[in-house]
């Protein structure tokens, strides 16, 4: 198991921090994730709601973590209690007797308890911060809880609900040294996974045997499950962006695009690397690839203070229209293809998005209405992409080939810390590891 964590006190932090940021006669409602059905009597694996881990780090479903300012009680937590006939069925719980010890709140009480307790840390406060329509059956609970605060004489309903989202999603864009370590180690599990995946490539292997490979790394090394749906796509199958049938046979002469990383305590990593299946690139695979690489380049040259992600986009876009009319793909002048964008006829999707306890991350990317720059603590990814599909017009040679390569960087004081690097990615790199591996 990874040696990485992040300590219950910063969870503690986190908590204060958000504390302070409430206005003063505020509380704050915020539900643990619940247990989703699989199929009968059987649930997918439990994750965790990724606002509520985020304060508290604490992994058991059901449970409702209250924030009041002004309290002595400033954090309860509710949640489970032990009860040892459901513990022989489903496993170990904490209780809410050594959760209080252990994850360091004011106050903890069974979740039986809940909905009278409520009434009292709700009572008299003038604001409510709830992330109303995140999970619908606790918005029942809430307008029950207020509707009963409005119907008693000798009680006080809130007079204002607000987002609490706004004000968590804003702290966790910033990333901690804590989490940029869990999130470097994440990156390293995966860039071994990809690697792995590479050296296992060879025509007539599946995608879904790719897609083992890197899970099977995954979980060998501490993280049990992937961020996201793995993307395995041979061929033109890369043309399809959210991939993940992974069921075809791997075609000798074709590329195969693979788009997966592990989630380690919550965190994410998001690698994409496209490689001939066979260990060789073709000459248009090759022509199309050194595209897409001198978009991703041209992108990490602005990811550094003060830069941002639409700029950075520009940059990436130029080097994709260019080398799309270089190749006889588009027809016209540099700056008309630019202004109508028409580009995006092969590359549809945006350049990257923030990345941390959820592989798409919150936080906004426009501040009053402009456009965000790029700050120390922020991780995020680049993932230029060229995807010429069948039915397109393009030259034969170049049908049928999907590209994108994506890493995950995080900005620093001066720059970026590019904490993919590890994996090969230049057309010599990965022949060079694939052909060292089958000779």
């Amino acid at each position: 198991m990874p040696a990485v964590s992040i300590e219950k006190a910063e969870f503690k932090s986190r908590r204060d921090r958000l504390l302070a940021m409430m206005e003063p006669n505020s509380v704050a409602i915020i539900p643990a994730a619940s247990e989703v059905t699989r199929s009968r009597d059987t649930d997918y694996p439990f994750r965790q709601d990724s606002d509520f881990y985020y304060l508290t780090g604490f992994n058991e479903p059901d449970a409702v973590l209250v924030l009041s300012t002004g309290n002595v009680s400033a954090s309860t937590l509710f949640c489970l209690n032990k009860d040892k006939q459901a513990e022989i069925w489903h496993g170990r719980r904490i209780g809410f007797e050594k959760a209080k010890s252990d994850y360091l709140f004011d106050q903890t009480c069974a979740l039986s308890e809940l909905s009278e307790q409520l009434l009292d840390l709700v009572n008299g406060q003038q604001i409510l911060y709830y992330a109303q329509g995140a999970y619908p059956k606790f918005d029942d609970k809430i307008w029950s809880l207020l509707g009963t605060l409005r119907s008693n004489r000798s009680h006080t309903a809130p007079t204002a609900i607000k987002d609490i989202r706004g004000l968590i999603h804003e702290m966790r864009l910033f990333k901690s040294p804590a989490e940029i370590n869990v999130m470097r180690e994440a990156c390293k599990i995966s860039a071994q996974g990809h690697i792995r995946a590479m050296k296992f490539s060879t025509p007539g292997a599946t995608e879904y045997q790719l897609e083992a490979e890197l899970h099977h790394h995954y979980a060998m090394n501490g993280a049990r499950h992937p961020a996201y749906g793995t993307i395995v796509g041979g061929g033109d199958n890369a043309n399809i962006l959210h991939y993940t049938d992974n069921c075809d046979v791997l075609n000798d002469g074709e590329l195969v695009l693979i788009d997966s990383g592990c989630e380690l305590h919550g965190y994410a990593a998001d690698i994409t690397r496209t490689f001939p299946i066979n260990g060789t690139f073709s000459a248009a695979q090759s022509e199309l690839y050194n595209i897409v690489l001198a978009a991703q380049e041209a992108a990490f040259a602005e990811v550094k203070p003060g830069g941002s992600l639409s700029y950075a986009n520009k940059q990436a876009m130029t080097i994709l229209t260019q080398g799309l009319i270089d190749l006889g793909i588009l027809q016209g002048e540099l700056s008309e293809l630019l202004n109508s964008q028409a580009c995006k006829a092969f590359y549809m999707h945006g350049l990257g998005h923030w990345l941390g306890l959820d592989v798409h991350d919150v936080g906004d990317y426009k501040q009053d209405e402009k456009e965000r720059v790029f700050e120390p603590g922020m991780v995020l990814t680049i993932e230029p992409g060229l995807y010429i599909s069948h039915d397109t017009k393009a030259p034969e040679q170049y049908k049928g080939i999907g590209i994108r390569i994506e890493d995950n960087l995080l900005v620093t004081q001066h720059g970026y810390e590019n904490l993919t690097a590890s994996v090969p990615k230049s057309i010599h790199e990965i022949e060079a590891l694939m052909q060292a591996h089958h000779d």
